[in-house]
């Protein structure tokens, strides 16, 4: 079973590497620091497995796993944090490991992809509305930001682009703005990574909201926000998975 590991973090990608080292029939074929430089190995290099790191720079790994040709490897999402999981298993994911990620929790996974790839697809079971019993995870559709001294429920659906402003962000929607003592990578866990992206490092867009694209611009809700040298490529990648460009 071959695998690949993506993580921005040097000490997790080395233990995940020594981990893969230690499991017999395990090959890691690659390990990339770089969510965009690892993307490209994969769409050149199948793989049976990714262990995939949620929160990159430039491009997380929801992103990516989405950008991925299909049928694709399978995923194991690493992570230190649990905000994602009813996003992961929504993406098929084959388990959700949380750091800092023991040894046997590790093995479990790698038990998990071999179970799947060994074992036939069963037939799917369609049921009836009468007879179903089957409950689907419900994901959130808003999150509440600290504005001053309450906590503001803002909507995904509302929301144009947000403008960092040194500590604070600057939230635009179409009812208003709220203005919140957060970090973008906070706002960046919570948003759903299929419906927002980086473009600056002073702005994050709602990719609904885009009004066109131009010279390297983004314009939403009549204003032109600058698309930054370092989220170019994953946001043009972004783009080009949903058939917007």
């Amino acid at each position: 079973m071959t695998c690949a590991i993506l993580d921005d973090e040097p000490l997790a990608l080395d233990l995940l590497a020594d981990y893969c080292a230690q499991v017999p029939g395990l090959e890691l074929k690659g390990q990339f620091d770089d969510a965009l430089a690892g993307l490209a190995f994969l769409q050149d290099n199948p793989v049976d497995v990714v262990f995939l790191d949620i929160h990159m720079p430039r491009l997380t790994g929801v992103q990516l796993a989405q950008l991925l040709p299909q049928p694709g490897p399978r995923i194991v999402f690493t992570t230190a944090y649990d905000q994602y999981a009813v996003r992961s298993y929504e993406l098929n994911a084959v388990d959700y490991l949380l750091k800092p990620i023991a040894f046997e929790r590790f093995v479990q996974a790698v038990q998990k992809v071999r179970q799947q790839l060994t074992t036939p697809a069963a037939p799917p079971v369609v049921a009836t509305p009468a007879t179903s019993t089957e409950v689907h995870p419900v994901a959130p559709d808003a999150m509440f930001v600290k504005n001053e001294h309450r906590l503001q429920r803002v909507a995904f659906d509302d929301i144009l682009y947000i403008e960092g402003m040194k500590e604070y962000l600057m939230i635009y929607t179409s009812t208003g703005k709220v203005l919140t003592l957060q970090s973008f990578r906070r706002v960046e866990e919570v948003l759903p990574a299929d419906r927002f992206a980086r473009i600056h490092k002073s702005y994050l867009v709602a990719l609904s909201r885009i009004e066109h694209v131009e010279r390297g611009k983004v314009q939403v809700a009549g204003r032109l926000l600058p698309i930054g040298d370092t989220y170019r490529d994953s946001f043009t990648n972004l783009i080009k998975a949903y058939n917007l460009l």
